[in-house]
Formats: structure tokens, sequence, C-alpha cells
């Protein structure tokens, strides 16, 4: 009986799944022959919808993750302008409401939600461009402070926000 080599075979088989894997992308980004991108400072005019306050500091902080997330999921490099993609918008809804009542008519958890309008270009595939709101929200117990829950709240709703963005975006699914 002969014996095979098994170290040749089991090496051949390795090769060939991580070059069939090779252009998979596991954030399911498609940048296409995109290089560069420019994220313009989204600005807050949160406070021109009704009900809506303003939260300084929201701008920076958003423009900031956004720029974040598209630097970590994609090989793209970020430019200050003319990049082949641009992402520019408003912040457009900053709102706390009340969500559920206790037995004493008062609230027992409130709901922060975060509105964001964006416009998308990419000047590599310009039937890829759109205008859309994006939104989320973060509930939190009433007996808290917005200020206590501020931080980690915004982590959530700006993760959610950007991954919808990018998927509109990136996503070619």
């Amino acid at each position: 009986m002969r014996r095979v080599a098994l170290k040749p075979i089991v090496f051949l088989l390795i090769l060939s799944m991580v070059v069939s894997c090779g252009v998979y992308n596991f954030t399911g980004g498609d940048v296409g022959t995109a290089k560069t991108f420019t994220i313009s400072y989204f600005q807050n005019y949160a406070s021109q919808s009704p009900g809506s306050t303003f939260d300084p500091g929201l701008d920076r902080e958003y423009t900031l993750s956004l720029q974040d997330l598209i630097l970590n999921q994609t090989s793209l490099d970020l430019v200050s302008s003319n990049g082949d993609l641009l992402y520019e918008g408003e912040i457009v809804e900053y709102r706390v409401s009340p969500m559920s009542a206790t037995a004493e008519q008062r609230a027992a958890q409130n709901r922060l939600t975060i509105g964001v309008n964006v416009r998308f270009f990419n000047k590599t595939k310009e039937d890829a461009e759109f205008e859309r709101r994006f939104s989320f929200f973060y509930d939190y117990p009433a007996s808290s402070q917005l200020a206590s829950v501020r931080d980690e709240a915004h982590q959530v709703i700006f993760e959610r926000i950007n991954q919808d963005i990018f998927s509109a975006s990136l996503a070619d699914w």
C-alpha cells in the first residue's frame, strides 16, 4: 500500500482557500475604484426641528465617528477635499421623549433619538449617489439623567446610523 504525502495536499488546500477568499471583504464594503473619501463637517441643525434640542459638540463628535468607521472598514484614505467619495449632511434631530409610563402617570423610560440627513456623492460611480435621512434611538430609564447615559447613548446611536450609511453607500447588496 502506497502512502500519500499529506503535507503537500494540506498545503494546496490551505493555499486554495486563502487565494479564493482573497477578494472577500468582511465588512461587505465595495469601494470600487475609489481611493479617497471626504466627510464634510456635519452641522447641527437639530434645534430647528420642533421638539428637538441642541447638544453642543454633537456635530464634531458625529463627524469624527463617521470618519473613523469609513477609515476602519475600508482601505480608503481620508482627504480634506475632493475625495472620490463625499459624505455631507446635517444633524436634523436630537430629541428626548417619554416612551412608557408608570401607574402614577410618570415616564418609566425615555428615548433619545438622533436623526441625520446625508448626501452621498461617488465620483467613480454616479448612479450610487443618494440623499437620505438616517436615524436611530437609545432607550434609558427615566430615573436617569441624559447626561449620565449620554456617552453610551451616542456611541450606540452613532454606530447604528453609521453602519446604515456605510451599507447604503458602499455595500453593493
